[in-house]
């Protein structure tokens, strides 16, 4: 299962080709799905994000989806996904946190992420896996005033989907990047990663310092 998974991430790319040729026009309704679970859905943070959107951008460059079709779309995903996950840790965060199979350690990180970054946190998380799923949850379940949330969900959907999708087009057909394409997809994957591993580093060092 797991290498199923890591196959998935990274070879996005050809698997969302396979489907459009398959399949044609239910390609964003695909898309539409696999943006609006990661981020509504608490329960589907393994879902890929970042590499999915860079990977749509340069299928773009191919004609296998339209840019100008797809990209307010995923938009609506990212935002429509984020105010059910604020309603549900909102609605039903109490419950929901007292489960087995509620990620505790996730949430943990997410309220850090809060802590350090207020509200703009929506923004950022966007950025970060895990965390992104997690904060508007966070933000629902720690009573965040629904406006500010709005705001701020609208920017950073604005910003995560066209920031992903246009480099993906622009930089998806310079030849080296487009038959390195997983290399790629590490690539994004680390970076997005790395600021929660220096939080975790940190937090860990402070801890330390503590009980010192």
């Amino acid at each position: 299962m797991i290498g199923d998974f890591l196959d998935l991430i990274l070879h996005v790319d050809k698997h969302l080709l396979t489907f459009a040729q398959n399949y044609g026009t239910l390609i964003y309704v695909l898309l539409f799905a696999i943006v609006f679970c990661e981020t509504g859905l608490v329960v589907t943070p393994f879902l890929p994000g970042d590499s999915l959107l860079f990977a749509v951008g340069a299928l773009s460059v191919q004609g296998f989806v339209r840019l100008e079709l797809i990209i307010p779309l995923l938009i609506a995903a990212a935002i429509i996904g984020d105010n059910l996950n604020y309603w549900i840790g909102r609605k039903a965060g109490t419950w929901m946190v007292t489960q087995k199979w509620f990620k505790r350690d996730y949430l943990s990180k997410t309220e850090a992420f809060f802590v350090k970054h207020g509200g703009k946190a929506i923004i950022l998380a966007r950025f970060v896996p895990i965390v992104r799923t997690f904060a508007p949850f966070t933000a629902g379940f720690g009573q965040m005033q629904y406006s500010r949330f709005l705001s701020y969900s609208l920017g950073g959907g604005f910003i995560w989907v066209l920031s992903f999708t246009l480099a993906g087009y622009f930089l998806g057909s310079i030849p080296f990047i487009k038959n390195n394409l997983k290399l790629v997809f590490v690539l994004i994957i680390f970076v997005s990663v790395l600021p929660i591993v220096i939080e975790v580093i940190k937090h860990k060092l402070a801890a330390k310092k503590k009980e010192e």
